[in-house]
């Protein structure tokens, strides 16, 4: 085989090399993450009771997967913020999320009551000019005055989520001497029109933390919060309540069931 041959020889069967090297890294993260899936889904649901993962081992022989993929996989939980690894204990769950259901129309001290008191701190409240997408929502005129209210919802004494909300002002006054910091604002809406909310329109997508956001809620910067668009109505369709509410991604899970309707 002439030298020119033999180099190109041995260059294609480096670059075979390469890519095969490339195909197996990619082969294992690919199974980590699948691993720190079915993981996630356990200590989020109390399957691990004892508060401490199987060792590595363990977990290796039980999801079939070799250690390498084992310890990228719980790498990827620690980078979450759920677990942390603590010399002569082993990895430890550190974080809780809170399940918060969508299948039925309920305000965050009622959703999470089980898990303890909601605290509703107040940053904004009053009359504001509605802006277009506002007033279109709440078939209002564009420019007439709503209530703007901003909330931080702490659990435990955590973050939680950050409210924004608008309010129709005909039924808004009425909340300006009411107590926010103990209440809902769903059932204070419903004492005042004498009638039940009846459904919502809601939009669930992650963004980035803005500066503000992350500040109030005590997260990193930059960092994914769930934000639920919900536009509620009252039982006569009417609508009422306006909501953009950024939830911190580490302590809270959405969850629902559905049905097939075709």
């Amino acid at each position: 085989m002439p030298p020119t041959d033999r180099i190109r020889d041995h260059a294609g069967q480096g670059a075979t090399t390469v890519a095969a090297h490339r195909a197996r890294r990619r082969l294992r993260a690919d199974r980590a993450r699948q691993l720190a899936d079915l993981l996630r889904r356990q200590l989020l649901t109390g399957g691990f009771p004892t508060g401490t993962l199987p060792h590595e081992s363990i977990l290796a022989g039980d999801y079939r997967a070799s250690r390498n993929t084992v310890r990228q996989a719980l790498d990827l939980l620690r980078a979450e913020g759920l677990v942390e690894r603590q010399p002569g204990v082993g990895t430890v769950v550190v974080a809780q999320k809170y399940p918060h259901g969508l299948e039925r129309l309920m305000g965050l001290a009622e959703t999470l009551h089980e898990h303890g008191r909601v605290a509703n701190e107040v940053r904004t409240m009053g009359p504001a000019p509605a802006p277009a997408p506002v007033a279109e929502r709440l078939h209002v005129p564009p420019g007439t005055e709503v209530l703007y209210i901003e909330r931080l919802r702490r659990l435990g004494g955590l973050p939680l989520s950050l409210d924004l909300t608008y309010i129709p002002l005909d039924i808004g006054t009425a909340l300006l001497g009411a107590d926010l910091e103990n209440t809902d604002v769903f059932r204070l809406l419903e004492s005042i029109t004498g009638q039940p909310l009846g459904h919502a329109e809601i939009t669930l997508e992650a963004v980035t933390a803005d500066a503000h956001s992350a500040a109030v809620l005590e997260a990193p910067r930059g960092a994914a919060v769930l934000m639920l668009e919900r536009l509620t109505h009252l039982a006569d369709g009417r609508p009422v309540d306006l909501e953009f509410i950024r939830f911190r991604g580490d302590r809270i899970t959405m969850s629902g069931l559905l049905h097939r309707s075709l």
